[in-house]
């Protein structure tokens, strides 16, 4: 289904987000290893979430989607999730689980049937085939584990197939910045035998650590002299499970409105019950160094962990910065929307070492440069590079999302702030993150049209 989306007359309002997408998955997965009944609220409602739970499912854990409550945020969901404990779980009688077009689901999936008895093959659409799996292989198989993928143009991808069973500890060392490996050989490490650490150069999202910890997890993380960082975690712990997980608002969906608003002139959006986990919220930092106008209003701790909050953002005069590696790592996700903040800003900005968004839904890098190009901007790719030259205007077009989700909004985002209509030529792909956004497009841009057409 195609969208045209119009630019907004203003930006104003308040919005309750999707739940964030990498708390959702981690829920879903901690609940199943838990013995135990876990009611999990404000989770998100994408695909890619509902990738999860099915596979949770198809190894023996009850996963009920709940009917919504009538305070619940629009666009997120309730799962009541009841599990006889890992030891119990086990592959199916074709062994097969369906990640759909979820990254997240299969790595951390693959981590997690390391240690589920039996013959399991995880497999997803054709866009998580192209995706390099290799990455968590590789651990697993270091692990003791019967591991392997399809060959492809990056290395191993899906279908995956791995023989479950018993695996011992070990020590990783990372040199690719990547929550979902890290997670992965900590989800594997907590049925292996012994101690496995897992060694990171750049500190990646924590949320598998504070999740862990909350429900039983021996972990421990520690900064190494070279700023870098290990987690250890202690196998053969029983996770407990929590009654009731709160899964709050997804960042990286924030991250399209912190950028929508600050871009147009007549703005002001109140974004409620945000994430704002420090390993999270780099989006933030990135756009105040640009200039944006973000205020915060941290809500209390609710026990989890995990530190929540509102945002108000207004419109602000950007100017260009320098993104770098580490700034990218931080805010891998980010990175589409903050390309179209950087074709606007006064000023160039360049973003570099941005390799890693060539492994995600789509080649990031390509798609962020064709799509903005065919919206009037200037984008120089070199390399893992990225250069613009600032102080530009979306003058409308059709832009390939390439059925990635990021770039659908981004280009409608595009649309809000510009001077001329898009046409979004794939508009359904948003939903596998965030499912109201053209709904929440339309309620807080005044004057914006959009026309659906099949």
């Amino acid at each position: 289904m195609a969208q045209r989306v119009t630019p907004a007359a203003h930006l104003r309002g308040e919005l309750r987000l999707p739940g964030d997408k990498s708390i959702s998955h981690r829920a879903l997965i901690f609940a199943a290893i838990a013995s135990g009944e876990t009611l999990i609220v404000g989770a998100g409602d994408g695909h890619d979430v509902r990738s999860t739970a099915g596979m949770m499912r198809a190894l023996g854990a009850a996963c009920e989607r709940l009917p919504s409550a009538p305070d619940d945020a629009p666009g997120t969901a309730r799962w009541q999730v009841r599990s006889p404990g890992r030891s119990a779980l086990a592959a199916r009688a074709d062994g097969r689980l369906d990640c759909g077009n979820s990254g997240t689901s299969a790595r951390l999936g693959a981590g997690l049937v390391a240690g589920v008895r039996g013959a399991h093959l995880l497999d997803g659409d054709d866009s998580l085939r192209r995706r390099p799996m290799t990455r968590v292989l590789e651990p697993l198989r270091a692990m003791g584990v019967a591991a392997s993928g399809a060959p492809g143009e990056r290395g191993e991808t899906a279908p995956l197939r791995i023989a479950g069973g018993s695996l011992h500890g070990i020590e990783w060392h990372s040199d690719t910045p990547s929550a979902q490996v890290k997670s992965c050989v900590l989800i594997a490490g907590l049925a292996a035998t012994g101690s496995t650490t897992y060694t990171e150069r750049v500190a990646t999202r924590d949320h598998s650590e504070r999740m862990l910890a909350a429900r039983g997890a021996k972990i421990l993380r520690e900064q190494e002299a070279d700023g870098g960082w290990s987690i250890r975690v202690q196998g053969g712990t029983e996770l407990r499970a929590l009654p009731q997980v709160e899964v709050p608002g997804d960042p990286s969906s924030a991250a399209f409105w912190l950028v929508a608003a600050s871009l147009h002139p007549d703005a002001d959006l109140t974004i409620r019950g945000v994430s704002l986990n420090p390993t999270r919220r780099h989006v933030i930092e990135i756009l105040r160094r640009m200039g944006a106008s973000i205020e915060e209003t941290p809500r209390p701790d609710d026990g989890s962990g995990e530190p929540i909050g509102d945002l108000r953002v207004r419109s602000a005069d950007l100017r260009g910065v320098e993104i770098s590696p580490r700034d990218v790592a931080l805010a891998i996700d980010e990175m589409p929307i903050l390309s179209l903040a950087a074709t606007m800003a006064r000023g160039e900005t360049s973003i570099r070492g941005a390799g890693e968004l060539r492994a995600k839904e789509s080649d990031r890098i390509a798609g962020v440069a064709d799509g903005l190009t065919r919206l009037g901007l200037t984008v120089r790719v070199d390399g893992d590079d990225l250069h613009f030259v600032g102080g530009e205007r979306p003058i409308g077009g059709i832009p390939e999302v390439r059925g990635d989700h990021r770039l659908a909004m981004t280009f409608a985002i595009a649309a809000l702030v510009g001077d001329g209509a898009v046409e979004i030529d794939d508009a359904a792909a948003a939903a596998v993150s965030y499912p109201t956004f053209f709904d929440d497009a339309a309620r807080v841009a005044g004057g914006a049209a959009r026309e659906e057409s099949a």
